[in-house]
């Protein structure tokens, strides 16, 4: 069982990596901005939700096909997000730290949410 510093610590290396892939996302498309969403932050591009790193440390959360996020949770890789129970089927969580993994489903993120 984890304490509750530890899981601090995952979540907030969680939330700085999320930003510094959000912030390279900006340079590439200027679309992306931060917004809020269910009280919290999370990344958006022309207004639509694009991701967010979950508060209770599951990783990134980011916007998907329906049929991505289906394969992402059967690979192994991706659990439902489903905050209060309701899962989202348009969402994933993805717990496992990974810079050029997050980086690439973020950019599929942004060419799901809001496709040129």
């Amino acid at each position: 069982m984890t304490d509750a510093r530890e899981d601090a610590t995952v979540a907030t290396a969680d939330e700085s990596m999320f930003w510094e892939l959000v912030e390279e996302l900006q340079f590439e498309d200027p679309r992306v901005e931060e917004g809020t969403i269910m009280g919290g932050r999370c990344a958006r591009v022309a207004g639509e939700f694009l991701g967010l790193v979950d508060f209770k440390g599951s990783g990134l959360v980011v916007k998907l096909p329906s049929e991505r996020v289906t394969q992402l949770i059967d690979q192994g890789v991706g659990q439902p997000f489903a905050p209060a129970g309701k899962v989202f089927k348009e969402w994933v969580s993805i717990p496992q730290r990974d810079r050029r993994h997050w980086r690439a489903l973020l950019r599929e993120g942004v060419a799901f949410v809001a496709p040129n």
